[in-house]
This record gives C-alpha cells, sequence and structure tokens, in this order.
C-alpha cells in the first residue's frame, strides 16, 4: 500500500478513536456507494454525521480541509442522501470534517462541525 494510502487509513483510525472518545456513536467507516464514498457516519445527539477526514504529513500546500473541494462535497452529499433513503432515516443531518496533520509521529486533529451544507 502506497505511503499515502497508509497515513489516511492511519488518519481514519486516528479520527474515529477521537470521535468515540467524544462520545460520537460510529455507524459506518467506509461506506461506499459505486465511485461514492463516505469516511465515517456517526450518530450524535439525535443527529447523523457524514464526516470526511482529510490526512497530510505537513502544510506545505494548504491545510487538508481545504482539500474537500465543492465537487467533493457534492459527491459526499450524494451518498448520505442515498444513505439515508437506504436507512430510512428521519433525524437532522450535519456534514463534518476532520482535518489531520501528522507532525513528528503525532496527530494533530481539528474536527470542524458543519463543515459545509447540501447545495441546492
Amino acid at each position: 500500500m502506497a505511503e499515502h494510502n497508509l497515513l489516511g487509513k492511519r488518519g481514519e483510525d486516528a479520527a474515529a478513536e477521537f470521535l468515540a472518545g467524544k462520545g460520537y456513536k460510529i455507524l459506518v467507516r467506509n461506506k461506499q456507494y459505486g465511485h461514492l464514498e463516505i469516511d465515517i457516519i456517526v450518530e450524535y445527539k439525535e443527529m447523523i454525521v457524514f464526516i470526511e477526514v482529510k490526512s497530510r504529513s505537513g502544510t506545505y500546500f494548504e491545510q487538508p480541509y481545504q482539500a474537500v473541494t465543492v465537487k467533493k462535497q457534492k459527491k459526499i452529499i450524494k451518498a448520505a442522501n442515498i444513505y439515508i433513503e437506504e436507512n430510512e432515516i428521519d433525524i437532522e443531518a450535519r456534514f463534518d470534517i476532520i482535518s489531520i496533520v501528522e507532525e513528528n509521529g503525532k496527530f494533530i486533529i481539528e474536527h470542524i462541525e458543519d463543515a459545509f451544507y447540501p447545495l441546492v
């Protein structure tokens, strides 16, 4: 597996552990619908939260969360809509980003709640 893929996997594991520690109930990880994917789906305070995790080994070019473009947001929203319909979810939904930077072997985690909203 390529180094960036290993960092991504380790970052997602760290994000899941971080969320669980904050009281989020992890429902699904890496939910795929064809070419669409949601990294982590959780339940928190009677809300379903769809979380995109971005990990980087540095911030030379940009912060990890900056990689969640409008195009990527649309894909996440489309996948979330499928998940909501499939599972007949009738609670409020939210879209978060967890931005992770690895520095000196440690993860710096930033959790951005309500990072983006469904686009019309």
